[in-house]
């Protein structure tokens, strides 16, 4: 361990991991001093410790002199299980999904209180959307984040119910109970609606994929402009490309048992027939 670290009583990982963590969608390229001041290290330090992820391959330094993030942690990354093994076998329908609607396409999984997008398909004239490959938001106000909540277990309810519910434009759900009487509506139905809630001009839709033990690992959702929301017709579409992927996972509707909580559907209950 470094003298430094260890009187701050931090590891040289919690550092490294601070660096990594100092590059951001908004602040991809930094320079050493940006690093330094964003991840609260002394500037000697972060010299050493992005030599070493330089020498590795988790940062590259361009030719104006700052760094941004390497290819080596995009392999890394692609060995995730919820990462390029399921966007692999979810793409043919996600591209089926476009194609029958021309919208933007979306899957997602969860981590933590978040869903993180993992797989994004858009038409230039789709609705404008603030999602991107690996963007988070809070599971409340999105209709991917709806779906894992809802399927997340009465435990992930309740923590997510008594923190403050972000409001990202008027119609956001920001009230607990109306966001609980969401979730039970999302589990009767196998879907949810965001409507409006992250811009005011788009509405998502989404349902649950399942893994091979019916447990729900992912959604999969379709943004459309708020002028343009056919709910019903949508919602089916989307219900098809959801079970396609379940499918291609391993799910069979009627044998496979997930892990229930109380209130949790069935699979069937899920996806009829």
């Amino acid at each position: 361990m470094e003298p430094d670290a260890e009187r701050a009583g931090t590891s040289v990982a919690d550092r490294l991991l601070g660096v990594l963590g100092a590059f951001t969608a908004d602040r991809p390229a930094l320079s050493l001093s940006d690093i330094a001041r964003r991840a609260g290290l002394p500037l000697p330090t972060a010299h050493r410790l992005v030599a070493r992820l330089v020498a590795w391959g988790a940062l590259e330094r361009g030719a104006d002199g700052r760094y941004h993030v390497g290819l080596r942690l995009l392999e890394v990354a692609s060995l995730a299980p919820r990462g390029l093994a399921l966007r692999e076998t979810a793409m043919p329908y996600l591209e089926d999904l476009y194609e029958a609607t021309h919208e933007n396409v979306h899957l997602a999984v969860r981590d933590g209180l978040e869903a993180v997008y993992v797989e994004r398909i858009s038409a230039r004239s789709a609705v404008r959307v603030l999602s991107r490959l690996g963007a988070r938001w809070p599971l409340h106000a999105t209709a991917v984040g709806l779906v894992l909540l809802a399927y997340g277990g009465r435990e992930l309810q309740e923590e997510v119910c008594s923190r403050p519910l972000r409001a990202f434009t008027p119609y956001t759900v920001a009230d607990p109970a109306v966001l609980r009487r969401m979730l039970a509506e999302v589990r009767r139905c196998g879907c949810a609606v965001s409507d409006r809630q992250i811009t005011d001009d788009a509405i998502s839709l989404a349902a649950p994929v399942r893994g091979a033990n019916g447990d729900v690992i992912a959604a999969v959702s379709v943004v459309v402009g708020v002028q343009d929301a056919r709910v019903p017709a949508l919602t089916a579409t989307v219900q098809v490309a959801a079970g396609g992927i379940s499918r291609a996972l391993g799910w069979r509707p009627g044998l496979s048992r997930p892990g229930l909580s109380p209130g949790r559907p069935t699979p069937g209950e899920a996806f009829p027939g």
